[in-house]
């Protein structure tokens, strides 16, 4: 095999908020990517507006540096060697980002925060870097931290390399043992742009100011791409891109032979059909711009651009000599949502230009199935409504607001599990939750969590003031339950989840002890009505605001449900009024995000999305129909019961 020396391809994992993106962006200020007069953005790899606004990576994406110190010439490149860097999400949900993003790598650099340590989404994203193969360095980031602990995370982190490394070898997949117990690691500080191999005191900077240490430590021990001069070309597709002038880009990563722009290849599809192409752009990612090239060889990851179809997943080949790779293999979806038509009476009137149909939705969930490989679209008993797929609750929220902000209006059903029959027996998907609080709300989320089905595991303290719980608990239970956490631990919880495989029906959990307060008729929401109603519970809907039957104006503060008339108006009489100028003050609306809202949604309720605003309503709208449709349950449930 020969070996491509001038290249290096490194896949940057981590949990949520251990500061990938962030060291990313010292990476690229430090190959002198930006000019010395060019103002750096924060955060530079999210370029994404949910991305910024939620403050974590959605979509995996990549970059190149070109680093040119002293180990580029000793290994025989003068002129430099490229290091392509792949940003992955550190959020579960967002799986398939992290697979794709290691299909296309050599190695891997594991960051974890300092004092934090290991936590799920870490567990989650090293088990695939195992299960490919790929060497490990060990970057410990946020060493600066005052409640950092530096060796204890070193110690936990290699426990749980060693860990996972024999579960994967028990799997029958063959690991170096050698190689993992001589684990190279690198502290660092992200945000100064300081990298050490050697260990600081805990809540100190590195002891160089510069991430010299962590480039050599990349070059060191990623192996270079190997490839077979012999072989006929084989580029696999591992991500979409598209361009205004362009079209469709297919992100390959090439493997053997090479790419030449207005030559003409053969794509193996997803069915193993053979079709050929000519390749009309070649670009290759230099920062955070592609430019175009002529040719690219074994290691390089470039963009192609000549296919308006193409798919993740698929491989470029050598029409004359086909030899496809193997498809990228993603975990199972765990929740699914209902994705249909608005058919409130207030669809369409908010704007111009709202896309409504059944039709454009349709079209625009199969746009999603060809860049997101983790989500499933399956059609449903009606025929303006679709069963959407996905690894969790976070992942299809997302593809929902993304809908909404290109103007769509939609209805999008309450998360479900995706139930699956194991030798005869109901099971349904199981989460790994930790959960970091201070101590003294330990008890409020041990309730919380028993309340949701949940069983502790482990319980540790690290004499910080906070304590860390893990428990397994149903998909079910986790519904909604951030919302609860942060309203029980006033804000301090943090909490994360990780796919704990499938484990008998838990039984029924109830999550929301307040009913809703339903509006019985369509009108405007007046002042009056919500001064005189505001004592049974909080709304959801400013005053002056439509409203329509069916749909839910507030929270209730009792169980049941409360069906009131807010659109109540006051008559006026002749009567001179003894209270007239006594002012009447209004409890502010509570204003609840799409994620918040579908969390708040019972079984019988769903979230009407639309560009200007959020609404949760009934499935059912109309009161006398939703009744009817309730005794009927009842009287199922009680023969269940006898």
């Amino acid at each position: 095999m020969a070996v491509r020396g001038d290249i290096r391809n490194v896949a940057i994992v981590a949990h949520v908020d251990h500061g990938k993106t962030t060291l990313v962006n010292a990476m690229l200020q430090q190959s002198h990517v930006f000019n010395e007069r060019e103002e750096v953005p924060d955060r530079v790899m999210d370029s994404n507006d949910l991305e910024r606004e939620k403050g974590i990576t959605i979509l995996a994406k990549n970059t190149a540096v070109q680093y040119t110190g002293p180990l580029a010439e000793k290994y025989g490149h003068p002129e430099g060697i490229t290091i392509n860097v792949i940003d992955t999400p550190g959020h579960a949900d967002f799986g398939g980002e992290v697979e794709r993003g290691i299909s296309m790598v050599d190695g891997v650099v594991l960051l974890v925060d300092a004092s934090e340590g290991p936590l799920p989404q870490t567990r989650f994203v090293l088990r695939k870097a195992l299960e490919a193969k790929l060497p490990v360095i060990l970057c410990v980031n946020k060493v600066d931290r005052p409640d950092a602990r530096i060796e204890e995370v070193v110690g936990e982190a290699s426990d749980l390399l060693l860990g996972l490394a024999q579960d994967v070898m028990e799997e029958g997949i063959d690991l170096d043992l050698d190689s993992l117990l001589d684990l190279p690691v690198i502290y660092c500080a992200a945000k100064a742009g300081y990298a050490s191999t050697d260990q600081p005191a805990d809540g100190a900077l590195p002891d160089n100011d510069n991430l010299e240490p962590l480039f050599e430590s990349i070059i060191t021990n990623i192996p270079a791409p190997e490839y077979d001069p012999e072989a006929p070309l084989q580029a696999h597709v591992a991500n979409i891109d598209s361009s205004d002038f362009l079209g469709r880009l297919g992100l390959v990563r090439i493997y053997n032979g090479n790419l030449e722009k207005g030559k003409t290849y053969g794509l193996s599809r997803v069915d193993g059909s053979i079709e050929n192409f000519r390749v009309s752009e070649l670009l290759r990612t230099q920062g955070l711009e592609r430019i175009p090239v002529e040719s690219a060889g074994p290691g390089d990851i470039v963009a192609v651009a000549g296919v308006n179809d193409i798919m993740i997943g698929e491989t470029i080949v050598d029409p004359s000599d086909p030899r496809p790779l193997p498809l990228i293999h993603v975990d199972e979806p765990a929740i699914s949502m209902t994705f249909g038509t608005n058919d409130s009476p207030l669809a369409g009137t908010e704007g111009k230009d709202h896309k409504l149909t059944a039709r454009m939705i349709k079209d625009r969930l199969d746009r999603e199935l060809i860049g997101n490989v983790s989500i499933k679209v399956l059609p449903t008993e009606r025929p303006d409504a679709w069963e959407v797929q996905g690894r969790g609750e976070l992942a299809l929220a997302v593809l929902a607001e993304q809908m909404r902000r290109e103007g769509y209006e939609l209805t999008v059903g309450r998360p479900q599990v995706v139930t699956r029959t194991i030798d005869g027996e109901l099971c349904e998907p199981m989460e790994s939750t930790t959960i970091d609080v201070p101590e003294e709300y330990m008890g409020t989320v041990t309730q919380l969590m028993a309340d949701r089905k949940g069983r502790m595991e482990s319980m540790s303290n690290h004499g910080s003031g906070w304590i860390r719980l893990q428990f397994t608990v149903p998909s079910r239970g986790l519904i909604g339950f951030r919302t609860a956490l942060l309203s029980a631990t006033r804000g301090t919880g943090i909490s994360s989840s990780l796919s704990a495989g499938y484990a008998p029906w838990a039984g029924q959990i109830v999550t929301r002890q307040n009913g809703s307060m339903v509006s019985d008729r369509q009108g405007t929401a007046t002042p009056y009505a919500m001064q005189r109603l505001q004592a049974r519970g909080n709304f959801f809907v400013e005053p002056q605001s439509p409203v329509y039957e069916g749909q839910v104006v507030g929270v209730n503060n009792k169980p049941e449900e409360l069906d009131v008339n807010i659109t109540l108006a006051k008559h006026m009489t002749n009567m001179r009024s003894a209270t007239a100028d006594v002012l009447e003050t209004l409890t502010p609306p509570i204003k609840m995000s799409l994620e918040e809202s579908l969390d708040f949604a019972n079984e019988d309720e769903c979230v009407e999305v639309t560009p200007e605003a959020i609404r949760i309503r009934k499935i059912i709208l109309n009161r006398e129909d939703w009744y009817k449709w309730r005794a009927k349950q009842r009287r199922a449930n009680n023969n269940a019961q006898k």
